[in-house]
């Protein structure tokens, strides 16, 4: 039986697992791949830190794995953007293969090194929801559908907040506070309840989707921070669950890219998810939706969609990374002002008479018509609840703008999108 090498770079949580099940299930391994599988080398930036005892050599040369002729693949599992994609290139340039677990390396460097590889694979099963295979389910699975929209729970640090907030009724700090101590979520949060997580996995969904190559300054990106009961409350009354969703949506020749936290109606299959799980919806002009559900994080489940891409690359011959032999050319980045959706508006104002005929007035000025409303009070002030009938992003950032220069108005509005 041939054997293939791999140096594996960066054996933190994911890199120690990927080693682990290489190990325990080799023989299983070997019978799917078609070959053996061993690690020749891998690479750590401290060679000084403590660390689990491997049956391979470790170095803190990243050289010694790219440039070794007896590699065949290299595994990159570091974080960052601009030295894990040096390490990719090199590695491709040396003709060799690459798996990589790295979101915010192909957010902005995907089509360079797709186009830097040529015939080399390149695997990334991992970059997006852990151990789901949404890459391989898009790119081959689907391949003879016109993907019509992708809807994905792509974060569990916010889908874990989001839950804790809906069942037991308390704020967005206090729960953070608890998932940074169960380890769900970061000592610095903000790459996750910012929505830049979500929005480099969803742009790379897209990119195979779609053939569309944008970056995150290009699209909508909003988090969770702003979430409070009061929202929840609204969710309740009205029938929504509330979830963080990367959302790609074809219309006509545009495709809308955006991540923030959305409404969903009762009986959505996603607004069932709930705690740090991920979920994926694709729909497709001829399959109809498809769902896609599991773990999205751990090291574990990342490393099995990482040696999910070895084992592909040891029994096949390259495919296009991001699917497409040839970009489509056709579908281009629909602006973020002409994003059409419903709204929810969270409106903080002085109890006083007419407060709402001036709220509605400019609505109907700008030309949106309300759909719902609930009102809350308190000793002096209201909080005003309601959504609208679909409207454009353009439109509602103008009444918003128009509201908060309201004497009434107590605090700068706040917005959910609805999906129907």
């Amino acid at each position: 039986m041939k054997q293939l090498s791999l140096g594996i770079i960066g054996l933190g949580v994911v890199g120690s697992s990927v080693a682990k099940i290489l190990k325990e299930n080799q023989t299983l391994i070997a019978a799917r791949a078609g070959c053996a599988i061993h690690v020749k080398k891998g690479a750590v930036k401290d060679l000084s830190k403590s660390r689990e005892i491997f049956d391979f050599p470790i170095t803190n040369d990243v050289n010694e794995i790219l440039d070794d002729p007896e590699i065949d693949i290299v595994v990159e599992l570091t974080g960052g953007v601009e030295a894990p994609f040096e390490i990719a290139k090199k590695a491709l340039r040396n003709s060799k293969a690459l798996v990589t677990a790295n979101k915010a390396m192909l957010a902005y460097h995907r089509y360079t090194l797709q186009q830097i590889a040529g015939d080399l694979p390149i695997g990334f099963e991992a970059s997006v929801a852990g151990g789901i295979p949404i890459i391989k389910a898009l790119r081959d699975g689907l391949g003879a559908n016109h993907i019509l929209n992708i809807r994905g729970i792509i974060n569990g640090t916010c889908n874990y907040i989001l839950t804790k907030m809906k069942d037991f009724g308390v704020e967005f700090d206090e729960v953070l506070k608890e998932a940074q101590k169960l380890g769900y979520a970061e000592a610095d949060p903000s790459f996750d309840i910012g929505g830049f997580d979500a929005a480099h996995k969803l742009l790379i969904l897209a990119s195979i989707a779609y053939g569309i190559d944008a970056r995150p300054n290009d699209i909508l990106i909003e988090g969770i921070t702003q979430i409070t009961q009061e929202d929840i409350a609204f969710a309740k009354e009205f029938g929504y669950h509330l979830k963080l969703l990367g959302i790609a949506k074809k219309d006509g020749d545009f495709i809308e890219l955006r991540v923030h936290p959305t409404f969903l109606p009762k009986d959505a299959l996603l607004g069932k998810v709930d705690g740090v799980m991920n979920a994926i919806s694709v729909v497709g002009d001829y399959v109809g939706e498809t769902l896609y559900y599991g773990a999205g994080a751990g090291g574990e489940a990342t490393a099995s969609a990482v040696i999910s891409d070895i084992i592909e690359i040891a029994r096949t011959k390259s495919s296009p990374m991001l699917g497409f032999k040839t970009t489509s050319g056709v579908l281009k980045l629909k602006p973020i002002e002409a994003i059409t959706s419903a709204y929810y508006l969270r409106i903080l104002v002085l109890d006083k008479p007419g407060v709402l005929a001036q709220i509605a007035k400019i609505f109907g000025e700008v030309g949106i018509s309300i759909d719902t409303f609930l009102q809350r009070n308190d000793k002096h002030h209201s909080t005003l609840l309601l959504s609208t009938h679909t409207c454009t992003e353009a439109d509602i950032k103008c009444a918003i703008d128009r509201i908060s220069t309201l004497e009434v108005v107590k605090a700068p509005p706040a917005m959910i999108r609805i999906e129907k």
